[in-house]
């Protein structure tokens, strides 16, 4: 998982106040020496280390409790988007003991928290659970999506207690996909399903194909729709999904296996927002692939990754600079290694939707136990 500058959130009590955190983005730099990267690596590594001591919820070691005395009742208000998916084991899959879950709505009574998927009950596919609440229940706000495809935020403020999201502020914080170091007692907890990341060969670094993107949701209002009409000006770039070729039947439908033989990806999210990074650029660097990102500023993505791990749009002036440079680095392997030379320190964890969601959830709420505080600032807070 990345570090960065102010990695902890604001305290909760300003948000809850309605006084939601302004975050400034700095301005992408392009690191043009080597000392700048190192020196930026160095912070990297360095400030993961400090903000392993303050991982969210779900990469913390749980204390022994007994699980009789703490054991709670999650109620899963809706299956997202309609779709159902059975229910997880916690303690088998996570080892988070002392939950009890359920999509039985008639369980609202006894539940000591409510799980309520935001699309669900914008687009009125569901209703919110019937007030009054029972005493202590928490309601917690789930939604994966950017605040651009977040509708009607201000009908729910004050309804819920928790938030989850991928926003490293949430009260529950579980991201699209985040990096253990090789070695260390959270990659242990997790390495059931981390993936280690190999470090570069020379098969690895002369890839026969150059860039691909896969798209689905195709829009040309869209920043990186209007990317592509000029960066496919200057190089070739394989289009998949939806929105282009169908997944090649040699890589079996699978999308890390078709990235796997290129030497870069366009990591492209569909709106610009504090924190928003998704599976796009997970999915490239399981693949070995460089990311080539679109959304927040480098500032954020170096919370997540090191600095050299991915090409950030806005390290070029042009897009004609940014080809250029891609065009560069498949001539000189050399080079193309500096990006992923890190990779070797590491293993990748990309939490499995809806499962893991659920069983955090539910070891947050063992350890809050009691009311919380109503979220006043919703609205003003997710779009900040």
């Amino acid at each position: 998982m990345g570090a960065g500058a102010d990695w902890r959130a604001a305290p909760r009590e300003d948000r809850r106040s309605g006084l939601s955190q302004q975050r400034k983005c700095v301005g992408p730099v392009l690191r043009k020496t080597c000392f700048s990267v190192c020196v930026a690596t160095a912070g990297f590594v360095l400030l993961l280390g400090v903000s392993l001591l303050y991982l969210p919820d779900p990469y913390k070691p749980e204390q022994f409790v007994p699980e009789e005395k703490h054991a709670v009742t999650l109620l899963i208000w809706t299956h997202p988007f309609g779709r159902y998916r059975k229910l997880p084991n916690c303690s088998a899959l996570y080892q988070i003991g002392g939950c009890t879950l359920t999509d039985d709505v008639h369980v609202y009574p006894q539940a000591d928290a409510v799980v309520i998927h935001h699309r669900d009950v914008a687009t009125g596919t569901a209703d919110l659970p019937p007030e009054p609440r029972p005493l202590e229940q928490k309601w917690v706000w789930m939604n994966y999506e950017s605040p651009s495809h977040t509708s009607g935020l201000w009908r729910f403020e004050g309804v819920y207690n928790l938030t989850m999201t991928y926003r490293t502020d949430s009260d529950i914080f579980l991201p699209y996909g985040y990096l253990l170091p090789r070695g260390s007692k959270t990659e242990g907890l997790n390495d059931r399903f981390a993936h280690p990341l190999l470090a570069p060969s020379r098969s690895h670094l002369l890839r026969p194909r150059l860039v691909a993107w896969i798209i689905s949701n195709w829009s040309e209002s869209h920043a990186r729709v209007a990317l592509y009409h000029q960066l496919r000006r200057y190089i070739r770039v394989d289009v998949f999904g939806r929105a282009g070729r169908p997944l090649p039947e040699d890589s079996g439908g699978s999308v890390v296996r078709l990235v796997g033989r290129y030497q870069f990806y366009l990591a492209l999210e569909n709106s610009q927002h504090t924190d928003y990074i998704t599976e796009k650029l997970w999915n490239a660097v399981r693949a070995g692939a460089v990311p080539v990102v679109l959304g927040p500023s480098r500032q954020n993505y170096e919370r997540f990754l090191p600095p050299e791990a991915f090409i950030h749009v806005d390290d070029f002036p042009t897009v004609r600079g940014l080809a250029r440079y891609l065009l560069m680095l498949r001539r000189n392997p050399a080079r193309l290694k500096r990006h992923l030379d890190w990779r070797g320190d590491y293993s990748l964890h990309q939490p499995a939707f809806w499962a893991e969601h659920y069983c955090t959830v539910c070891r947050a709420v063992r350890r809050t136990r009691g009311r919380a505080d109503s979220v006043q600032d919703l609205t003003r807070w997710f779009h900040s």
